[in-house]
């Protein structure tokens, strides 16, 4: 059973502003960054990873890892008291295996809490779980200024059972920092065909609820395209490929609307097991 964390009182409209910033493979770089952003927000948005990027496939991960309450938990403290709201950004987690660490979402301000990735990138060639520690089936809900906001982290995006999880637990909002790769060819490189985008307003769209998708940018890899999204699963705002920051206003008429029209949460048919 997911934890719902509580966080003042209800706010019609929720102001998001996510920060579309590429992760140095320097952590100092990355506390730097933190250190001197001005965004005023209720809701911050950072990319996965982002107190220090991935880095070569081949390098181990335990040796970047912190425990909560470090330097960069403290930094991501700090923005959201500036921001005066709350904050979610990733890092890698020390966990019981000093060689693979978990890959986890700070949440801290307003709502405090952890949310450790539980589906790892074991795909398109890639094993994941060589480096990091899968976190426990633990959806996570936490309560921003009245709103439900559900935590995803990139590869969990293509498991539409955890964004059901999440909207059983409330989730009005699924929040989902990434470090996005893109597609293989140029044609999947289009935006027209890219899974980054699809998925995000597949999980608007079935769980009737706001997507706030924040990955890290390109031009190396990464595939950006950041975007908020409507709970039709329609861009509200949205990135390029490059350095970028978006913000928009989360509207509860908008939602309450969405869900009276497609009441498609209510309508499901429960199986017997």
């Amino acid at each position: 059973m997911a934890a719902v964390w509580q966080a003042g009182g209800m706010v019609d409209r929720l102001t998001v502003t996510g920060l579309q910033w590429r992760a140095s493979l320097d952590p100092a770089e990355n506390l730097a960054a933190l250190a001197s952003c001005q965004a005023r927000a209720d809701l911050v948005v950072l990319p996965e990873a982002f107190a220090r990027d991935f880095g070569p496939v081949t390098e181990p991960l335990g040796p970047h890892a912190e425990d909560q309450g470090g330097r960069f938990d403290a930094a991501v403290s700090d923005l959201a008291a500036r921001a005066r709201g709350t904050v979610v950004a990733g890092m890698f987690e020390t966990s019981g295996d000093p060689g693979r660490p978990f890959n986890t979402l700070l949440v801290r301000g307003a709502a405090t809490a952890a949310y450790r990735k539980i589906h790892l990138y074991d795909s398109f060639g890639y094993k994941e779980s060589e480096r990091l520690t899968p976190g426990p089936w633990e959806p996570l809900v936490v309560d921003v200024q009245g709103w439900k906001v559900g935590l995803m982290t990139c590869y969990d995006l293509r498991f539409p059972e955890l964004g059901r999880a999440l909207a059983d637990r409330g989730a009005e909002v699924i929040v989902v920092p990434a470090a996005w790769l893109r597609g293989r060819t140029p044609e999947e490189h289009s935006r027209k065909l890219n899974a980054w985008e699809r998925l995000a307003s597949a999980r608007a769209i079935e769980n009737v609820a706001y997507v706030v998708a924040v990955g890290q940018p390109g031009p190396d890899g990464y595939t950006g395209h950041s975007m908020v999204l409507d709970p039709y699963g329609e861009p509200v705002v949205e990135a390029g490929g490059r350095a970028a920051e978006i913000s928009a206003t989360l509207d509860r008429a908008v939602l309450d609307e969405a869900r009276a029209t497609n009441p498609s949460l209510d309508n499901r048919v429960k199986r017997d097991r």
